[in-house]
């Protein structure tokens, strides 16, 4: 009875010695990462890069020596730490425009140079030499050698001078259908905003027909109708008619005297008569009361 205990079937074979196969690997792969030198990659990069910079500084000019004071990394649990001392270059400066260089060169600490490159990006500004003593981190002893070096143009404040051209009133008449803005102005009580309004609807007309529909003009009171009313001529040759056989509805309603409306029953009337001839074709148009027709039809063509 106990051989039982050690039979297995064929594919209960196959799964123990895939098990140990496994099992031989791993053993296998630990006895080789084990038997592999331990490095520390980050501190390797970091004295590689450390040198590389210190060997830098030997090839350098004779006024620029340096201390190095190194930490060990692993003993300690702390970064490398680097001290570099420059000889100061002095020479004449502009504060608002130095580069990070010309500030060490200067002596300023690289982490000082920062802070005046920031400060600069965020919209500060240098306006005199004593602004720069307002630099914080720098020694006095220092920044009293800094200061005669310090070179700050001044700025001549200057004034822009915005000329407009001056508008001359003038008594003479001017012609309603053919005037841009700078001339309707010349005429006492009308503005730069008032002569826009006048040609912007004299441009959904057409073009005026009488001086009395400036009166329609939006903002037009009495008084200053009156009082302009006599420098102004029309000439009614000037006029840009609608070809009411070939409008669209959205051209017909565009002008002051119809509406959608309007346009519409104008639209269908033509498209039932096949073309209209003449304003009496419109007298059927329930839409259109006698007062429409007889203000419309100087701006309606036929052909």
């Amino acid at each position: 009875m106990w051989k039982d205990w050690f039979f297995f079937s064929r594919s209960q074979k196959i799964g123990i010695l895939i098990l140990v196969v496994i099992i031989l690997a791993l053993i296998i792969a630990k006895m080789v990462i084990l038997s592999l030198p331990h490095r520390n990659v980050l501190k390797d990069n970091f004295e590689s890069e450390a040198r590389f910079f210190l060997d830098s500084l030997k090839k350098a000019p004779s006024k620029i020596y340096y201390q190095t004071y190194y930490r060990n990394y692993a003993e300690n649990k702390s970064d490398f730490y680097h001290e570099i001392r420059l000889t100061p270059i002095l020479s004449r400066f502009n504060p608002n425009t130095a580069d990070s260089l010309q500030f060490i060169k200067l002596g300023i600490k690289p982490k000082i140079a920062s802070n005046i490159l920031k400060y600069r990006r965020k919209g500060g500004k240098f306006k005199k030499t004593e602004d720069f003593e307002k630099i914080w981190g720098i020694r006095k002893e220092q920044m009293q050698a800094l200061l005669p070096y310090v070179d700050i143009p001044s700025e001549t404040p200057t004034t822009q001078i915005i000329v407009r051209p001056r508008i001359i009133k003038t008594e003479n008449i001017v012609e309603l259908n053919s005037a841009d803005t700078a001339q309707l102005q010349q005429i006492k009580g009308i503005g730069s905003g008032f002569a826009r309004r006048i040609t912007g609807y004299r441009k959904r007309l057409g073009g005026f027909v009488k001086i009395e529909q400036l009166h329609e003009v939006w903002g037009m009171t009495s008084e200053l109708y009156n009082s302009i009313v006599s420098h102004f001529s029309v000439n009614a040759k000037l006029i840009l008619p609608i070809n009411i056989n070939r409008a669209s509805i959205e051209r017909l309603k565009f002008h002051p005297y119809l509406n959608f409306y309007k346009a519409k029953a104008i639209y269908e009337l033509r498209l039932t008569k096949g073309s209209l001839r003449s304003i009496n074709d419109l007298k059927s148009l329930d839409a259109l009361d006698k007062e429409t027709l007889s203000k419309i039809e100087p701006y309606l063509s036929f052909q």
